[in-house]
């Protein structure tokens, strides 16, 4: 009977019009990816586990991360010699820094807890508070950036530090987790992307990834010894310079985008 009802089943099915062929879609176009090329190395104290970078006015702010571990930075960029530091208490374990004309913050990972400096002595002057966790911080000059480890991004108030909206970062259509160390270049929202060797570029008014920077293989094997994953990007906006660096690296890079359509060097 099984078998009769399945050839009557089949014949019906043989008779009836066939499906009309699902419409087309247009197939989302691929992420332009970059890769690099380096313009010169700087030293970079292979004791930071970096978390924040910041170029400023000619000289290169740091803050790191681990508990005993965790200090703010400003330093030389083609020495490494430090000009002044500050000491973030062994509870905490340091984040993001943001150097702002009147003042630099910080984040702390788990704490719910920023803090506010004096921008020439690096001595805290105040403290902030925020849900979840603390990643890194940037600035488009009118709003400030956070990121907490996720996909969105959050935006403070930059005169209470209060969080007054957010930016869901997507790439074709999917969220991108893990964003990490921030910064604002030509427009953009630059972001590390945790644990591997991308930064993702940001248009700040859709969340969108217009394009991916890829940065495997900065560092050589002998340098790579001891080193953990790339994480802090600084611009200098007089010089049109990018500098990337990451977490116990000995070198810190200034870097050139080479375009993704431009015929590789023979």
């Amino acid at each position: 009977m099984r078998t009769l009802l399945t050839a009557i089943f089949i014949a019906a099915a043989s008779c009836s019009p066939a499906p009309a062929p699902a419409p087309s879609v247009a197939a989302a176009p691929a992420v332009p990816v970059y890769s690099h090329q380096v313009v010169a190395t700087y030293p970079h104290d292979k004791a930071a586990f970096t978390e924040g970078l910041q170029f400023v006015d000619g000289v290169m702010y740091e803050s790191t991360g681990m508990e005993g571990t965790s200090w703010i930075r400003r330093f030389d960029l083609a020495t490494g010699a430090v000009q002044a530091q500050h000491d973030i208490d062994d509870q905490y374990f340091g984040e993001g820094v943001l150097v702002l004309p009147d003042k630099i913050i910080s984040l702390t990972w788990k704490n719910q807890k920023g803090f506010i400096y004096d921008r020439a002595t690096l001595k805290p002057t105040g403290e902030f508070a925020y849900e979840g966790e603390g990643w890194a911080l940037t600035t488009d000059g009118q709003k400030i950036f956070m990121s907490d480890g996720t996909s969105r991004i959050r935006i403070l108030d930059p005169a209470t530090l209060q969080e007054t909206g957010g930016i869901d970062v997507k790439m074709n259509g999917r969220p991108v987790d893990q964003l990490n160390e921030l910064e604002f270049i030509k427009g953009e929202i630059w972001a590390n992307v945790f644990q591997s060797d991308r930064i993702v570029r940001i248009d700040p008014a859709t969340g969108n990834v217009n394009s991916v920077v890829y940065l495997a293989n900065l560092l050589s094997p002998q340098d790579r010894q001891g080193a953990d994953v790339l994480n802090g990007i600084a611009y200098d906006s007089a010089g049109d310079r990018i500098f990337v660096t990451g977490k116990y690296w000995p070198k810190l890079f200034e870097i050139k985008l080479k375009d993704p359509a431009a015929p590789k060097p023979n």
